[in-house]
């Protein structure tokens, strides 16, 4: 019986439409968030607190059928997005109305948005790949911070006379630096202080070279990097899925011994 339910489940689970029907309740499930933003009437409320009891109890059948459809249920809760998803429709089963978690409940519903990342594999690919690249990013991030740091202190030291409240104080000058990197009316910032140091160009320029160019695109070289191994990794795995669903190939042996029992067949004939 059990065997007979959990093959049914696992074609489910396969099953095209049933993806497409989770990412649809996903992306109501946002519309739905979106929708209690604004001053509705009280039919309205009513109508999405109603819906919202839909979507939850649908993630609840969902994540069940996922659960007992998976050949592996020790190892289910190992996978980081089978832990995510259950954590947010176990939380979601907090009423949101009359109870002081109530903040909570609505917070978490919020996130369930994010279960999109879980159901799409290109994403979870994505979200992966961002995630391992975080080490080799980190030391490209201390760099720049190094950079931010000197180019703060030398800012401070000449421009702060000229508008102290841009660069008065390292911290407040490592602000205005980050509004420089990304270019949020940084010219009036640079001709203000060229006003009094005409070369004070070249610290704008030089800093935008390091920080702008070079380090982002070290960056978003790494993380293409890490995209690139996720997706050769992702694609081998399929391929050995693939492969063991197949039937072996019979070896020479099978093939002799067969041989043989045709022989004995077609003798005694």
């Amino acid at each position: 019986m059990y065997e007979n339910l959990k093959s049914r489940l696992v074609t489910l689970k396969s099953n095209r439409l049933f993806e497409f029907a989770v990412i649809s309740v996903i992306i109501i499930s946002a519309l739905e968030i979106g929708a209690k933003t604004y001053e509705l009437p009280g039919i309205m409320n009513q109508l999405l607190l109603g819906l919202d009891w839909f979507i939850t109890v649908f993630f609840v059948v969902e994540i069940s059928i996922r659960f007992i459809a998976d050949h592996d249920k020790r190892n289910f809760f190992k996978n980081g997005w089978n832990v995510f998803d259950t954590l947010v429709v176990v939380v979601s089963l907090i009423p949101v109305n009359d109870s002081e978690l109530a903040l909570l409940a609505r917070l978490v519903r919020i996130f369930r948005v994010l279960r999109m990342i879980s159901i799409i594999p290109e994403l979870r690919t994505l979200i992966t790949s961002l995630l391992k690249a975080l080490p080799q990013m980190g030391y490209v991030v201390l760099l720049m911070f190094i950079i931010f740091y000197i180019y703060a202190a030398v800012g401070s030291y000449l421009f702060a006379d000229i508008n102290p409240f841009l660069w008065e104080n390292i911290a407040i000058s490592m602000l205005t630096l980050f509004r420089v990197m990304t270019f949020e009316d940084w010219t009036d910032i640079q001709y203000e202080t060229m006003e009094v140091y005409p070369l004070s160009w070249m610290f704008y320029m030089s800093f935008i070279f390091l920080t702008a160019f070079a380090f982002l695109n070290m960056v978003i070289g790494i993380v293409v990097n890490v995209m690139d191994k996720e997706s050769r990794a992702e694609a081998d795995r399929l391929r050995e899925e693939l492969a063991s669903e197949q039937e072996p190939e019979p070896s020479m042996a099978d093939l002799q011994r067969e041989i043989r029992e045709l022989k004995a067949l077609l003798k005694d004939r």
